[in-house]
């Protein structure tokens, strides 16, 4: 992957995101309207305040560039661009809602379709994740700066897996069944599964249905492969950003890399038995 000069926008996407996550925290500690834009997909006003700030502060500085948020209307225009900043306001709503502090703002940057460039920041905590990729990646708690890699555990019993606190699936525990991975991490939002593998916390997530849309994966991509780490599809194919079908109908498998091939062995000949197939995804 191509490297670019990334500074000036990662200094921006940090700042935006640390106001965001004041603006959040403001609704966090209130209260924040809950709506809902399907049956198991709330919104709130803390998603929408979040969302309008973001894009109006990326927007005055790139104006050139596309723009694919979660909370506003998607008008196709970013298909002609080569940067697209991909965005969700807060991934976790149904953990904000809960007010169990496991949600997060992510921006992440897109260019030729590829992750570069990714932030994600949990409000509550104050933890804030950063990467470019080949660039490295670093976490920043309170006022120090610390880089992240991921671990190098080469061996699948030794492993630990993080996995949704309210998405959870029966596909799942039989992947893990058959990996022999008996350590285990739940956690809501991606961003926040993705920097426990950054952390060394946990080595493997693996979400094995069309659930994901890409403002739920790009940030937490970037930062992944920034700290060392892998994320794919189900079949082990690269994830493609910017595309008119923002949905991941493959599923998603991200590891600390060392057997990522070995992991995604195993999950495709499971949900392969399972009745999905490559052409067709999930859905």
């Amino acid at each position: 992957m191509q490297n670019y000069d990334l500074q000036e926008e990662l200094a921006l996407a940090l700042k935006v995101a640390r106001e965001a996550g004041t603006i959040v925290n403001t609704f966090y500690v209130g209260s924040s309207e809950v709506e809902y834009k399907s049956p198991d997909e709330p919104v709130t006003e803390a998603d929408r305040s979040a969302n309008q700030h973001i894009l109006s502060r990326l927007q005055a500085v790139f104006p050139d560039d596309g723009y694919l948020s979660e909370e506003s209307q998607d008008d196709l225009s970013r298909l002609g661009k080569e940067r697209v900043w991909i965005i969700d306001p807060l991934d976790g709503t149904k953990e904000f809602i809960a007010r169990n502090g496991e949600f997060s703002i992510m921006i992440g940057l897109a260019i030729g379709g590829k992750p570069v460039m990714g932030v994600l920041h949990q409000p509550d905590g104050g933890l804030l994740y950063s990467g470019i990729v080949g660039q490295g990646a670093f976490l920043y708690e309170e006022d120090e700066k610390i880089p992240l890699q991921v671990s190098d555990r080469k061996e699948l019993r030794q492993m630990v897996l993080v996995s949704s606190r309210s998405h959870r699936k029966q596909i799942v525990d039989d992947i893990r069944r058959t990996l022999r991975i008996t350590s285990e991490r739940r956690t809501g939002s991606v961003g926040l599964k993705v920097g426990q593998i950054a952390r060394r916390l946990a080595d493997i997530y693996i979400h094995p249905s069309p659930g994901c849309k890409e403002w739920d994966i790009c940030a937490p991509e970037a930062v992944l492969r920034a700290a060392g780490g892998t994320m794919t599809d189900c079949w082990g194919n690269e994830l493609v950003y910017n595309k008119r079908d923002v949905r991941a109908h493959n599923g998603v498998v991200a590891s600390n890399s060392t057997l990522h091939s070995r992991i995604i062995d195993v999950v495709t000949q499971i949900v392969e038995d399972a009745g999905f197939n490559e052409d067709d995804g999930f859905w």
